[in-house]
């Protein structure tokens, strides 16, 4: 049951994006974000800020599905915007650390309640960019005498989860925000259904990931521990390498993936089902 099974979601205030100096768009490139990017670009033109708007995209590497970071700066491109990728940097600051990397490190997997994966991997890494762009707003003499106005805007939907559905869709992100930057978080779709995010896309006209024709419901890391168990298991079936290598990682650190549902599990279920669905190929005898 989502959170809103019972409830109607309403759309919540849509901020002037005019009063912003910096539209800081977050892409996973999943549907969510596609459909957010179409309704951010339609009130950028409306308020004569679309110059404003950037898309950034958080790289988590492997972790991810192939093309992501890709189809991210393509559904940018269609809208003729600023694309930048955040990445976590290792420990010697040259390469990227990757989630598993962490998890081997740390010897344990993330959780609903510590989710250092969205933090250190999205957040903190986004949050880079943010500085980036702000300095160069006051390295350009464009912004001088005030903290520089940022709306952070996410493709967060009510329906999604009961956490998600007590968010307030546009109010201010203290944690963001310094002497150097006022930072508001907005979250546009945050009243649609699934049922709007698909009619959204299909009228901008962008390209969603193959993984939803494949049989995901959601484009996050290849295996989330958030994620669905059918999400897990599809997955497992579309990237067994990776599956065997997050299994492997498991068996090392001695903390199972999930609390209900270790990776050896989702592996050997997934091979199950693959196995009942090939029998259903097998040509009929007499």
């Amino acid at each position: 049951m989502t959170a809103t099974d019972h409830t109607t979601v309403t759309a919540g205030p849509a901020p002037d994006l005019a009063a912003y100096d910096v539209v800081l768009v977050n892409s996973s490139a999943g549907k969510d974000s596609q459909a957010c990017l179409d309704v951010v670009v339609e009130h950028a033109r409306a308020a004569d800020a679309l110059g404003r708007v950037v898309v950034v995209h958080a790289d988590l590497g492997d972790a991810e599905w192939d093309g992501v970071a890709e189809l991210a700066a393509e559904h940018a491109a269609h809208y003729g915007l600023r694309f930048e990728l955040a990445r976590r940097a290792a420990a010697d600051a040259h390469t990227t650390e990757t989630i598993l990397e962490r998890v081997a490190a740390r010897g344990m997997w993330p959780d609903a309640a510590r989710r250092w994966c969205t933090s250190d991997h999205k957040r903190g890494p986004i949050r880079k960019i943010m500085t980036a762009l702000v300095a160069e707003l006051r390295d350009s003499g464009t912004v001088v005498d005030r903290p520089v106005r940022v709306c952070n805007v996410m493709g967060l939907r009510a329906a999604e989860s009961t956490a998600r559905a007590r968010r307030i869709p546009y109010a201010p992100n203290q944690a963001a925000s310094n002497g150097r930057r006022q930072v508001d978080d907005w979250y546009p779709i945050h009243h649609y259904t699934v049922a709007d995010v698909w009619q959204r896309i299909a009228a901008a006209g962008t390209r969603p990931h193959r993984a939803y024709s494949e049989g995901m419901s959601r484009l996050s890391c290849r295996f989330c521990v958030l994620s669905s168990r059918a999400d897990l298991l599809c997955s497992a079936r579309l990237n067994p390498d990776l599956a065997a290598r997050y299994a492997a990682v498991e068996a090392a650190v001695g903390h199972s993936f999930r609390a209900d549902l270790s990776m050896a599990d989702i592996i050997a279920e997934a091979r199950h089902g693959s196995a009942q669905l090939s029998l259903l190929d097998l040509p009929a005898t007499a």
